[in-house]
């Protein structure tokens, strides 16, 4: 039997082939009993660095280090089968040449196994996404709203309202695209400018606030099931499970202060001594 024959999970050219096609369906997750359950319905998992905000409380994602992303691309790697492993690559890990970037990137393929980096930044980081590229490295791009620039943008604000500040966006998707890039995020763009983008480049494009029009989607997977305290106001929450998370703590610490909680008797079925 040939290697080619055992693997299972979708490539980098599977998910570039799907533009136009069926929409791609991406969540995050960081946790390797998260990923078993987004792997049974998603095509891609991002490990992004968004785990810096949902797991350890930072207010931006610059504080996140290349050594987090690794631990955690580790865990969702061993925790999923089929779907796209795409590990971000952090803030200070590859902007300051393309030789960092590949060394940084290669560390995350070679010690997560994933199957691919995903980078911000558009046409800045063009000749870094094709040296990647061509030296066997599949690359995301990620445009428009770049949550590791917030200390030079200033504010979480969608990009693109007035159609005159379209252009350099515009050119941020082609850059991405034309650099080699297998599929670009598109994040908080007006839903025009997300569809002209989606309809103008060669790559699939997955909208996280952009348009329905874009080739698929992305969120944050604690935003999505409502265990996030804050979250963005384009998405939508497909569960509400903070609550029941809080009443099932606060059950649990009533029934020990109470000494309710079950004693040997009822986890091993022993019988209690007289």
């Amino acid at each position: 039997m040939s290697i080619q024959s055992t693997i299972k999970r979708k490539t980098a050219p599977d998910i570039r082939a799907r533009k136009g096609g069926d929409p791609i369906v991406m969540l995050t997750s960081y946790h390797a009993h998260t990923a078993s359950l987004v792997d049974r319905y998603c095509d891609v998992i991002l490990v992004g660095d968004s785990l810096g905000n949902v797991m350890h409380g930072f207010e931006t994602t610059v504080p996140v280090t290349l050594e987090m992303m690794i631990l955690q691309g580790h865990a969702v790697m061993r925790g999923s089968q089929h779907a796209l492993v795409v590990v971000d690559m952090p803030f200070g890990s590859y902007e300051a040449s393309k030789e960092q970037a590949f060394h940084s990137a290669a560390r995350i393929l070679k010690e997560t196994h994933c199957g691919a980096v995903k980078l911000e930044g558009g046409v800045r980081m063009a000749e870094t996404i094709a040296f990647l590229t061509e030296r066997g490295i599949p690359v995301m791009g990620h445009i428009g709203l770049t949550p590791q620039s917030i200390n030079t943008l200033g504010t979480f604000k969608a990009q693109g309202r007035e159609e005159g500040s379209w252009e350099p966006i515009e050119a941020d998707a082609r850059a991405v695209a034309d650099a080699g890039a297998f599929s670009v995020v598109v994040e908080a763009v007006a839903e025009p400018l997300g569809r002209k983008i989606t309809e103008t480049i060669a790559i699939p494009t997955i909208g996280i606030g952009a348009s329905a029009a874009c080739d698929g989607q992305v969120l944050v997977l604690e935003d999505m099931l409502g265990l996030s305290a804050r979250t963005p106001k384009f998405v939508k929450r497909y569960g509400e499970l903070g609550p029941g998370i809080e009443a099932a703590i606060k059950g649990y610490a009533e029934e020990v202060r109470s000494r309710a909680f079950p004693g040997p008797e009822h986890v091993y079925g022993m019988k209690a001594k007289a």
